[in-house]
């Protein structure tokens, strides 16, 4: 999408992203979609005005420019998952609401 480089969204998040930032400093590079209610939505789309960037990069099935109207390009990143083998996805689902006592 003549993106030059990768930019760290993190001193341009609002309090309600950067508080998720401090959950999980794993993130570095990526902008987490927390979810999708109104207020969720508000601070993505205001973090990603405040980031000086090109384009974005959406990792996320819902179609973020529809719901965010932002002012610079979404190009939407298409993937699959399809293990070559062991359990299948939804035994992995089905193991991890057992782990968490629900089936």
């Amino acid at each position: 999408a003549g993106a030059g480089e990768i930019i760290d969204p993190r001193p341009y998040a609002t309090a309600a992203i950067a508080a998720e930032f401090a959950r999980f400093p794993h993130l570095q590079s990526v902008l987490p979609a927390l979810g999708y209610s109104d207020e969720q939505l508000s601070a993505l789309r205001a973090t990603i005005e405040a980031t000086p960037c090109d384009v974005v990069v959406s990792g996320t099935p819902i179609d973020l420019e529809r719901l965010l109207e932002l002012s610079v390009p979404v190009v939407r990143a298409r993937y699959e998952f399809a293990p070559d083998e062991g359990p299948s996805l939804s035994e992995y689902v089905d193991a991890f609401m057992a782990s968490i006592g629900k089936s």
